[in-house]
């Protein structure tokens, strides 16, 4: 039986390659974007050129009647989700009173109502099928701080709250809930950090390098296997053995 998998912000950085991950190992990939419309036709593209089972729908994930959309859409294509990975996510850098509350609400609106939201709509869609793989994407920061990423961290940090709790409340209708918490990632979202930036950080990096998207998509893609089926309310750090 065909799989199916709904990746958010799937159009580049992490998302992007979990959804090719995904697509290479026979899943049927819903590549979610909202405003990279053409990062998604590209990738989108690619994936089917190669023979891979993929679709790109728009949803703002923040919006509650788009999520329930996007699932529904979803059902109509596969007829069944197997796994939702919740990536979508944004981020502001600056100091507490320097940060636009307009920029503040929407990194909370995305990261952690975003996450949210997805998990609301296709619970009832697990329930119902007993079975179902939740992976959320949270951040290093989400568990200790970090100076200049107040509402990233704390957005985060909630993230791995919803993660625990939702994981008790499924549970009993055998879906696992977990949760991956990249270190320092080589994506698009950190390309304002400066070579001084990375070297500070890699002080407290005993691998002495930052990571790539793909080792955070094994992560993910082994949370959605059956060899994960005994994991669930975990925070799992992909980070290089960060100090944190």
């Amino acid at each position: 039986m065909e799989k199916t998998v709904i990746i958010t912000g799937a159009s580049k950085g992490i998302g992007a390659a979990t959804a090719i991950l995904f697509a290479q190992n026979g899943y049927n990939v819903v590549l979610n974007y909202n405003n990279s419309v053409e990062s998604a036709k590209i990738l989108t593209t690619s994936l089917r050129s190669r023979g891979h089972s993929v679709v790109a729908m728009k949803a703002d994930v923040s919006n509650r009647l788009e999520t329930d959309l996007l699932i529904k859409e979803t059902l109509y294509k596969f007829g069944r989700i197997d796994v939702l990975v919740n990536n979508a996510g944004i981020s502001a850098v600056g100091l507490i009173n320097d940060i636009d509350d307009i920029d503040v609400k929407r990194i909370f609106d995305v990261n952690l109502l975003g996450t949210y939201n997805c998990c609301k709509s296709v619970a009832p869609v697990m329930v119902n099928q007993k079975s179902g793989k939740i992976i959320n994407i949270a951040s290093m920061w989400g568990e200790v701080g970090s100076s200049c990423e107040v509402a990233y961290s704390a957005s985060k940090a909630g993230v791995i709250g919803l993660t625990k709790a939702l994981a008790k409340e499924l549970a009993p209708s055998g879906i696992n809930v977990n949760c991956v918490s990249p270190g320092i990632i080589d994506t698009t979202m950190n390309s304002n950090l400066t070579a001084r930036d990375i070297d500070n950080f890699l002080e407290n990096v005993p691998l002495l390098r930052i990571g790539y998207p793909e080792e955070i998509a094994g992560m993910v893609y082994y949370l959605a296997g059956e060899n994960s089926d005994y994991i669930t309310g975990q925070v799992i750090g992909v980070n290089g053995g960060a100090v944190i």
